[in-house]
């Protein structure tokens, strides 16, 4: 059975009226659609407004004088205002809901007649699916110059909005996503697929949804610099007026973090000698960013979820609520979820957070962008310096081999200050094998300082923060000879050898299990540790 073309739209009181025999002489949309030609109208549901029922007998009577083959069907709108948007668009849903689809008949909205909040409803009915259809436009034909009658009949168009099927729009729109992708990247062409497709999502999450956002990933990979420009992007979208407000939750404590955040009454306690606002009443219609949100304490957690759901909280020592409309990113380098399962980190406002949840990678895990970023670096600090910066190829090269295995322990924030001392230090903005060479150095003398300080991080635990960098630095030193040592004994010659002719006891052994007793720390139990890792 050959499918079915249905016309629906409104009588338009003012562009669908005539008297007499002159109102075929005159341009009517509704009639003039089922004049065309070339597009045969099956039925017209047509739409008619409470104060039009004698022009809708009409309309649907010259229907049907011109198209014979074209069944009407007319129905009463309850509409008193056609100007009230909630009005119109309740009273064209009601008949979308009531009316009966079939799947083997195509859907045309008439979006001619009508007022203009008429024209928005069915366009919005129509891109949300609740009519399934395609818009319909119909137009006169211009006057003739030589001033004869114009041609009753017009033209129509068809409006899809699948934009698809639309080259130039589609176009477009690709061209707008890509421009919000490279604002995200910060302009920088990156090579890494999965990192492009993580920053198209986004892209397409923070044009749409006020949703919270996670960033998540360790220091240095960007989730900072990131965060603005979403802010920016969102900005440029017009999505949000106010600013962005930033701040590191690893740097706030106790009665403190209530009040930078919340903000606090005067006199909510000592010192609070006048009212603070608080970052989150200062982020309203803004964007806040908690980097770190898992150093939060478990109080100021459960007032924030508060907030991120209603919108509203009580500053510290104010018995009044406070509204702030803002949104929510946040970022951290921690396993959140083993945070929860630790009693760390409420479920509840991990659950609230992690709805779109976009994961930065480390610098190992994109060595495709090394050579990009090195370019953009470069040219980034030619621009603050005032003068071309720039490798000497073989220089770049060897750079960029030992970027390509470097631990880069800080990712980005390490790699980007590399390239900044050597372009600082070049003579005449021009870095050689040497300055590479002496980077690099540079480069391995810190990343072995910062393996010994993990390793009595791991075997010191919180107690590393208690030494002086003194004792820091001679016991990793101990720690590390205790590591590889067949026996406490062994471990004390080698720590102790070049000191055996001035004494008078060789007890190396004892002298360092002394040594270590002062840090609490055993010979055996440190070979454990080390066999164990």
């Amino acid at each position: 059975m050959p499918r079915k073309t249905v016309v629906i739209g409104l009588v338009g009181s003012s562009l669908d009226a005539g008297v007499g025999d002159k109102r075929w002489t005159r341009w009517r949309p509704s009639v003039a659609i089922c004049q065309q030609t070339e597009f045969r109208v099956d039925r017209y549901e047509l739409l008619i407004s409470g104060t039009s029922q004698s022009l809708g007998a009409q309309v649907a009577a010259d229907i049907v004088a011109v198209s014979p083959e074209t069944e009407v069907h007319s129905h009463a709108l309850a509409l008193a205002d056609p100007w009230d948007f909630s009005e119109v668009y309740a009273a064209l849903d009601d008949f979308a809901e009531a009316y009966t689809w079939r799947a083997n008949e195509d859907y045309y909205l008439h979006i001619t007649t009508g007022t203009h909040v008429v024209q928005i409803c069915l366009f919005l009915l129509c891109e949300t699916r609740a009519m399934p259809g395609v818009l319909l436009q119909a137009s006169p034909t211009r006057t003739p110059r030589d001033g004869t009658p114009r041609d009753a009949v017009g033209r129509i168009d068809v409006i899809d909005l699948e934009l698809a099927k639309f080259d130039r729009l589609s176009a477009r729109f690709r061209a707008r996503q890509a421009r919000g992708a490279s604002l995200l990247k910060q302009g920088i062409a990156t090579r890494n697929a999965a990192f492009n497709a993580m920053i198209e999502e986004l892209e397409h999450v923070a044009s749409k949804s006020r949703d919270p956002l996670l960033l998540t990933g360790e220091t240095g990979t960007g989730k900072t610099a990131l965060c603005a420009r979403v802010h920016e992007l969102k900005r440029a979208r017009q999505h949000l007026a106010g600013e962005l407000v930033a701040i590191n939750c690893a740097t706030l404590r106790g009665d403190l973090a209530m009040s930078v955040l919340f903000g606090h009454a005067k006199g909510a306690y000592t010192g609070a000698a006048e009212a603070r606002t608080g970052l989150l009443r200062k982020a309203d219609k803004g964007l806040v960013f908690l980097d770190e949100i898992g150093e939060l304490g478990l109080d100021e957690q459960a007032m924030l979820l508060s907030a991120i759901e209603d919108k509203r909280f009580y500053p510290v020592g104010s018995d009044k609520q406070v509204t702030s409309e803002f949104q929510l990113v946040a970022g951290t380098n921690r396993d959140l979820a083993t945070a929860v399962r630790a009693g760390k980190f409420r479920e509840d406002l991990l659950a609230r957070i992690s709805l779109w949840t976009f994961h930065l990678p480390a610098l190992r895990e994109r060595p495709e962008d090394l050579a990009p970023n090195l370019e953009y670096e470069l040219e980034r600090i030619s621009a603050e310096l005032g003068t071309l910066v720039s490798f000497a190829k073989p220089a770049r090269d060897a750079f960029l081999r030992f970027a390509e295995t470097a631990p880069w322990r800080a990712n980005f924030r390490d790699f980007n200050a590399a390239i900044r001392r050597m372009a600082t230090l070049a003579d005449g903005g021009r870095i050689d094998a040497a300055a590479v060479r002496a980077e690099i150095a540079r480069l391995e003398r810190a990343h072995r300082a910062s393996a010994d300080d993990d390793h009595l991080g791991a075997v010191l635990g919180s107690k590393i923060n208690t030494l002086d960098r003194f004792d820091r630095v001679q016991l990793a030193d101990v720690v590390a000879v205790c590591a590889t040592a067949a026996s406490l004994s062994a471990a004390g010659r080698e720590l102790f050898a070049h000191s055996l002719e001035g004494r008078t006891t060789r007890n190396d052994a004892d002298r360092l299990r002394k040594y270590l007793a002062r840090f609490g720390l055993e010979f055996d139990a440190l070979r454990r540790d080390t066999q164990v890792r």
